[in-house]
């Protein structure tokens, strides 16, 4: 998740990228057609590997060490090359240094992004409708799931590994001190973050160091007025900021400034200190997704709050588009597979893996992608865990897709800059979205040729 470039990040991608070179390039030739998702041949055990981008200790990586050591044993020969860089701006360098050598492993993460699309009209990625169906699994998939994957025509080329829903998370006692009510749409964040204000509560914890908290802020409102193709439209400059979309969304950004709603100093607040300001009862409502269950819905949180914290989702608009039960509901980064290694031995651990994954992933207690399995509820869980996971069951297909992986770099990188001016009131909203339209205009069109 972090979203801050350094130096240091920088040296040891380079240093780093011969390694890598070397040690992808190995495997047999796939037929480099993306729809032969079922290769004639022999299944020849060997190393394969995925380039990925997830915490080394976290579910989705422990889940597949397990099925990967699983299909070794009936497969010898067969091993696993887990290439792992959870820093993701790291990793986005790697991963595009070794596509433009051509020298990317079997399997690697991306989000559905232009650099990737290209990828994928270059013949780069499999079908991974072709290959889910073909496999026989694709009707087990979340909806939601597949279609946070997809690009802007619909055809899919990730599979997700992951289910997470997105939601605010609250402190009740701290709402009842200040009088507040849970908002019932997003133009009641204001007055809800002054009345917090003048109780002297933090309104809400944010964590600013990394940006895309702050930009999953900027999506909210459009999501609900014009509905997930205003940012498609938006990012190619076939929709601007100045139109009345545009307008609304900035100007309820801007009050959110004027309110107060972020906690002082906020553009310098990092992950964990954000969490701490609401964990600890500072700050009344935290905007997270449900991958911190385990720090919000068990009894590792702090007793004396433990019993006070609940959550809502995304408020809808007096004139929305989208459903109450539509919001960010992310399957996180996917896996493609490399269509010039793609081969009898890929398909067939493939379809070993992704069969036997949900089963292997819910017992961690993590929401899966697909419907067929349950999450396995953690003995230490408070009642709002199962809550969590219930609502899984309730999400309709639209999702409110983050804005970092749908514009291009240089207009990405503008907007989270001009974000934090914005709600700092170091420029009015005239001036940003005058500035952004400018950006977006010399940028995206060019992005998505």
């Amino acid at each position: 998740m972090n979203k801050t470039r350094t130096r240091l990040a920088l040296a040891a991608t380079v240093a780093t990228i011969g390694l890598l070179l070397s040690g992808c390039s190995g495997g047999s030739s796939g037929s480099s057609d993306p729809t032969d998702v079922s290769p004639e041949g022999e299944i020849v055990p060997r190393e394969i590997s995925w380039l990925l981008s997830r915490p080394s200790d976290g579910g989705v990586i422990t889940a597949m060490e397990q099925i990967a050591d699983e299909y070794a044993k009936d497969h010898p020969g067969f091993a696993l090359n887990l290439i792992t860089t959870p820093d993701r701006p790291s990793y986005i360098q790697k991963y595009e240094t070794l596509a433009a050598a051509n020298k990317l492993p079997e399997l690697f993460d991306t989000d559905a992004t232009p650099f990737a699309q290209k990828l994928a009209s270059q013949g780069t990625m499999m079908d991974a409708e072709a290959l889910l169906k073909d496999l026989g699994v694709y009707d087990d998939y979340r909806p939601a799931a597949l279609n946070y994957q997809r690009f802007d025509d619909g055809s899919l080329y990730m599979v997700p590994f992951e289910f997470q829903l997105e939601f605010f998370w609250y402190n009740k006692a701290l709402f009842e001190q200040a009088g507040v009510e849970v908002p019932k749409t997003l133009d009641d964040f204001p007055a809800m973050c002054t009345k917090l204000r003048a109780a002297g509560i933090t309104p809400i914890a944010l964590d600013g160091q990394d940006q895309w908290p702050l930009e999953r802020y900027m999506a909210y409102y459009p999501f609900r007025t014009a509905g997930p193709d205003y940012v498609q439209q938006l990012k190619k400059g076939d929709a601007k900021l100045s139109d009345a979309t545009g307008e609304q969304a900035v100007q309820w950004l801007s009050d959110l400034g004027s309110a107060g709603c972020f906690q002082d100093g906020f553009s310098s607040t990092g992950y964990s200190d954000a969490q701490a300001s609401f964990t600890s009862g500072k700050a009344a409502v935290y905007n997270i997704g449900t991958w911190e269950l385990n720090s919000l819905a068990t009894d590792a949180l702090d007793p004396s709050v433990r019993d006070d914290i609940d959550y809502f989702t995304l408020p809808v608009t007096a004139d929305s588009v989208t459903a109450a039960n539509e919001y960010v509901s992310p399957s996180g980064i996917g896996m493609a597979v490399n269509a010039k290694t793609y081969d009898p031995l890929v398909r067939d651990f493939l379809s070993f893996a992704l069969k036997r994954y949900p089963e292997v992933y819910a017992a961690t207690g993590a929401l899966s992608p697909t419907t067929n399995v349950q999450t396995t509820i953690p003995d230490n869980a408070t009642p709002l865990y199962q809550r969590a996971v219930d609502q899984a069951n309730d999400v309709g297909e639209k999702t409110a897709m983050p804005w970092d992986t749908q514009l291009d770099p240089t207009s990405n990188t503008r907007l989270q800059q001009e974000l934090t001016l914005l709600l700092q009131g170091e420029v009015d909203p005239d001036e940003f979205i005058s500035t952004m339209d400018g950006v977006i205009a010399d940028n995206g069109p060019k992005a998505f040729q």
